[in-house]
């Protein structure tokens, strides 16, 4: 391949990154266009990588087909990071993005790996405390963001925690926002806690089966008020440190405020 035919098709794996988070992601997309523009590039890539891992399993027709597309994407890693080449826009990016910037192998292993593994749970297995749900949310949403952080050059242990406690702010309110589609798909509501649902009175056991009982709206909404204020505790920590972030990582942590207004949207339907 010509240095022109490779330029030309990595801007196109480029805009096919940008397109995919602008249809799939619109407020992250608004939220990477105040990225400097080689940091954009970047992010672009890495958010839609995250947002191609993350449906694999919802437009999937069999779970067994959407598992198979997350173990490609946990192999693929290993291509990239080997230099082979990928006829796959999204990987072709991020290949470039690799790199480029020496993003850390680690992150996007633990991001896959992470829902691989919740794939591979059955409906009836329920995380049984909020914790193990805040990890889910670490290794799949924090993760981009120090990947971003990592693409800008930003090295700040502050910019880092501030990360941490946006991304696990935004998978906990992801995951409840996604709870009327996965009753709809079959998965009753398996991302509550058992703890939670136990303390609700929402927790039926029978034998080595556990299940929410979806009869008490009260219940529900108080479940989901639990998890909602462990995210809110988050992103108010998250604010604590932002007099300590420096400046050029603010632009990174944007994603703060689409959480936020998701989280506002659930206090005013009052749960």
């Amino acid at each position: 391949m010509s240095a022109a035919s490779k330029s030309s098709s990595l801007r196109s794996a480029f805009s096919y990154c940008v397109h995919q988070v602008r249809n799939y992601d619109y407020h992250h997309y608004l939220c990477l266009l105040e990225l400097p523009p080689q940091m954009r590039r970047a992010a672009f890539a890495l958010r839609a990588f995250n947002i191609e891992t993350a449906k694999a399993m919802d437009v999937a027709s069999d779970p067994k087909i959407g598992l198979m597309r997350l173990i490609w994407w946990q192999e693929a890693i290993d291509k990239m990071y080997a230099y082979k080449l990928i006829e796959q826009p999204i990987a072709q990016a991020l290949s470039y993005v690799i790199s480029e910037h020496k993003i850390s192998k680690s992150w996007l292993k633990r991001s896959v790996e992470a829902r691989i593994k919740d794939a591979q749970r059955e409906a009836s297995d329920l995380p049984e405390t909020i914790e193990e749900l805040e990890q889910y949310a670490e290794d799949t949403q924090s993760t981009i963001l120090y990947m971003t952080l990592q693409a800008g050059g930003i090295r700040s242990t502050a910019a880092d925690h501030a990360a941490s406690h946006i991304g696990k702010a935004i998978g906990l309110l992801l995951l409840l926002r996604s709870l009327p589609f996965h009753t709809s798909r079959g998965r009753q509501f398996a991302y509550i806690p058992s703890k939670v649902a136990a303390k609700h009175g929402l927790l039926i056991e029978q034998g080595a089966r556990a299940e929410i009982c979806m009869d008490s709206r009260e219940g529900i909404c108080n479940a989901v008020f639990d998890m909602a204020s462990v995210a809110d505790a988050h992103l108010r920590k998250a604010r604590e440190l932002a007099e300590s972030v420096p400046v050029e990582a603010i632009p990174v942590l944007l994603p703060a405020i689409p959480a936020q207004v998701l989280l506002d949207s659930l206090s005013q339907i009052k749960l």
